[in-house]
């Protein structure tokens, strides 16, 4: 007979079966932030050793360097005023994508009639690349925020419609009809069991919009602006300054970490009732 799966030295189904503030849960949670630490450790120690004998190109700067910009820029008060011009930015833009996002993917998951009508122009949209659509939205919207805005707004849209489209079709037909044999109909079956089944997906969905969300503020900042920390790197390539064009791809990565595990955390709380495969 095979062993149980042991996670963290903490057996599966000890955890599996713990509530979430049980020290076998905490036990494994705190393994896995530390896992995930190591995996970044080992990147940033590649990185300095890798620049520092010239292996990425004489024009790249080890890991300490971009820390002392970073600090520079702090100090100035440069990036946390370009900083909060982006998330003003990307706030907008992912507020209105991710609400178009989720109301046309219930529409199209609920009503065959809407997937008719919606479902064919949204994927003939979704193939349009963003630098493409840059001088379309200039002409469109002028060279101010809402052609930024606007470009944001586009990219989210469509991973997180596509996701509840699926995650809806996705639900278990014997799930809804036994609902409906316990008298469920309407809003109360959306409600209590479509958007629960959906909910794995839709939150995945979620997940690849907030990225391609950072994505979108990219290609926005880098073209008529004066503020935004794309604004930055292209300020920065202008006086060859390559270490602040680093601080500004870390702060990137590192904003799209953050979102990444705000989702995750939702994705732990939303989803506890879930008994999926643990891994070993």
């Amino acid at each position: 007979m095979s062993s149980p799966a042991v996670t963290s030295g903490v057996p599966a189904d000890l955890i599996r079966g713990a509530p979430p503030t049980s020290p076998a849960r905490l036990l494994a949670a705190a393994a896995a932030r530390g896992r995930r630490l190591v995996g970044l450790a080992v990147l940033l120690v590649a990185w300095q050793v890798c620049a520092s004998q010239g292996l990425l190109g004489a024009a790249t700067p080890p890991p300490s360097q971009v820390l002392a910009a970073g600090a520079e820029l702090i100090r100035s008060g440069e990036l946390p005023v370009h900083l909060l011009a982006s998330l003003e930015r990307v706030a907008k833009g992912l507020a209105l994508g991710l609400t178009a996002g989720l109301v046309l993917g219930l529409a199209a998951g609920l009503f065959r009639l809407a997937e008719d009508v919606i479902d064919a122009p949204l994927q003939a949209l979704r193939m349009l690349p963003h630098l493409a659509l840059v001088p379309v939205f200039i002409i469109w919207f002028g060279i101010g925020e809402t052609a930024k805005v606007a470009l944001i707004t586009i990219g989210p849209i469509f991973p997180l419609y596509i996701n509840v489209f699926h995650g809806i079709r996705g639900v278990d037909e014997r799930l809804v009809e036994s609902a409906r044999s316990c008298g469920v109909t309407g809003l109360a079956l959306v409600r209590k069991v479509i958007l629960p089944g959906a909910l794995p997906q839709i939150l995945v969905g979620l997940r690849q919009s907030l990225g391609i969300g950072w994505l979108s503020l990219v290609v926005a900042e880098m073209t008529a602006t004066t503020s935004g920390i794309g604004f930055l790197v292209t300020d920065a390539k202008e006086f060859l300054r390559t270490d602040v064009v680093f601080v500004v791809l870390v702060v990137y990565a590192l904003l799209g970490l953050a979102t990444d595990l705000l989702v995750r955390a939702i994705e732990r709380k939303a989803l506890a009732w879930r008994r999926g495969l643990v891994a070993r």
